[in-house]
């Protein structure tokens, strides 16, 4: 079994990246945009398988504060007021896990959905 709880974490402002270690030497480094569009609170989750909701416009988004949430996770807090969902350690360790596979997918739906990264900009289908 994987081992879920990182040894380190920290946040770089800079760069916008949580940077998250674990006892096997393992090194992520998970962008802000990432983290938030992947958020596990039902506003972007939904309450249900197929429920998600697709989040835009999160290209420059930054973490302004990261939590610790008992034993259990940490509440990671947003730049556009997002602070709900938590992020257990298992969910993180998913996050990171998954990353290519996940990002992937986000940047799929946003495609097909017609829908970009960045607030200011709005994709304009031609109709032929």
């Amino acid at each position: 079994m994987t081992d879920v709880l990182p040894i380190s974490v920290r946040l770089h402002k800079h760069s916008q990246k949580l940077e998250l270690c674990y006892r096997n030497t393992s090194l992520f480094s998970l962008s802000c945009e990432y983290l938030r569009v992947h958020s596990p609170s039902a506003e972007v989750q939904g309450h249900g398988e197929g429920q998600e909701i697709l989040q835009t416009g999160k290209i420059n988004i930054a973490i302004t504060a990261v939590e610790p949430v008992g034993n259990y996770g940490l509440k990671l807090v947003f730049d556009d007021g997002h602070d709900s969902g938590i992020y257990t350690w298992e969910y993180l360790r998913a996050l990171c896990d998954n990353q290519e596979v996940w990002w992937k997918n986000y940047l799929e739906r946003l495609e097909k959905a017609g829908a970009s990264r960045d607030p200011d900009v709005s994709p304009v289908r031609l109709l032929g």
